[in-house]
């Protein structure tokens, strides 16, 4: 194997898989990449067995076909500290890749590319397409409410639902949920239920956030993949039961409340430095006309603060984390929001005044 090309050229698919290559592997060839050189085209993979990242890179120059793996953090430190635009020659020689740029060579140890495992490819059981800025937004407004290695392993991820003509995408931590529905329209019959695990969904905004386009999503039994022109992600699915996000969503009662969302995230924000830094409880007191906020920690600290509202009904005082507040107000792009209670002990559904298909649940604290 052996390629020339630009250091830029080069940079652009080592930066895309480096996210997808864990730090600490059980296996010594997860820490290495796969670079295929096939006639006019490089493919650059990365895995770490549940996440794939495989992106595609046209050859303006002849090159020699042949696969090798590479470290994957030294070969990207190294491209990274050449000068832009400098010309790279990257071959294997003696069972080595050799990096050559300038006057400088660097021999990186390799392992057999052989071993380089692959996920197994399946006949998709549905496939779609959606506009990429579509997706793009869905994850970014829903994804911040996915469980961190919690227990039920089902919320360390995100569900995505399919229905003839929408696409839902659902993450809760078993304290907040996020969700958005959107128009989308694809072949399938039937509705279909996939849980993406967290991994692949940070990886899949990342990949989004560099392309522009359509994106394909095909639907395995156990596999989710996504093509993004010439960047293809597969990832494992997670096999569980994701909860009905149905139930959770609170009954319309009368206590429906409108407030401008800039000025109330900073009310939050700036009561919450006061708030208890475990619990990061905010006491809000809904009145007519008046939301009263106050916080306080252990050290006696407090904050209180006042902003006008929208709201004719009795008032309700209820408590919540002021971080998950602040994640559904910066999720929100719309200048007010709408937020309707039941009582003290129930959740609260906050959305955008103009209906966008996005929901965002917070359960309550004890006061």
């Amino acid at each position: 194997m052996k390629l020339i090309l630009t250091r830029d050229i080069l940079l652009r698919p080592l930066q895309l898989v480096s996210g997808v290559v864990e730090r600490k592997q059980t296996l010594p060839i997860l820490s290495n990449i796969l670079v295929a050189v096939e006639k006019d085209n490089m493919t650059v993979t990365a895995t770490d067995l549940e996440v794939e990242l495989i992106v595609t890179v046209p050859l303006d120059k002849p090159s020699e076909t042949g696969k090798a793996t590479l470290p994957a953090r030294k070969l990207l430190d190294i491209c990274r500290a050449l000068p832009d635009g400098a010309a790279v020659e990257l071959s294997v020689e003696k069972e080595r890749g050799v990096l050559r740029s300038g006057k400088g060579r660097f021999a990186l140890a390799t392992l057999p590319a052989a071993e380089f495992p692959a996920l197994e490819q399946l006949q998709p059981e549905a496939e779609f397409t959606v506009p990429q800025a579509q997706l793009r937004r869905q994850l970014e407004r829903t994804q911040f409410a996915m469980a961190q290695q919690d227990v039920r392993y089902y919320l360390n991820g995100m569900l995505i639902e399919l229905k003839p003509e929408r696409m839902i995408t659902v993450a809760t931590d078993g304290h907040r949920m996020a969700l958005c529905d959107t128009q989308a329209r694809h072949p399938c019959k039937q509705d279909k239920q996939v849980i993406l695990p967290r991994k692949g969904v940070l990886e899949l905004q990342r990949v989004l956030q560099e392309q522009e386009g359509e994106v394909t999503v095909q639907i395995t039994g156990n596999h989710a993949r996504f093509v993004v022109g010439a960047v293809t992600l597969t990832s494992k699915l997670i096999d569980g039961r994701f909860p009905d996000y149905q139930r959770v969503l609170p009954r319309m009662d009368d206590k429906v409340i409108e407030a401008a969302r800039e000025p109330l995230r900073q009310a939050l924000v700036r009561t919450s430095v006061l708030s208890n830094e475990k619990f990061r409880s905010v006491h809000m007191q809904f009145k007519p006309g008046e939301l009263h906020l106050h916080t306080h920690n252990p050290e006696q600290e407090e904050a209180e603060e006042d902003i006008a509202i929208d709201y004719q009904g009795e008032p309700i005082e209820v408590g919540f984390n002021a971080n998950y507040l602040l994640d559904a107000l910066n999720a929100i792009s719309q200048e007010k929001v709408r937020i309707y209670l039941t009582d003290s002990n129930s959740s609260a559904q906050i959305e955008g005044v103009e209906t966008d298909g996005c929901k965002y649940v917070v359960m309550p604290m004890r006061l």
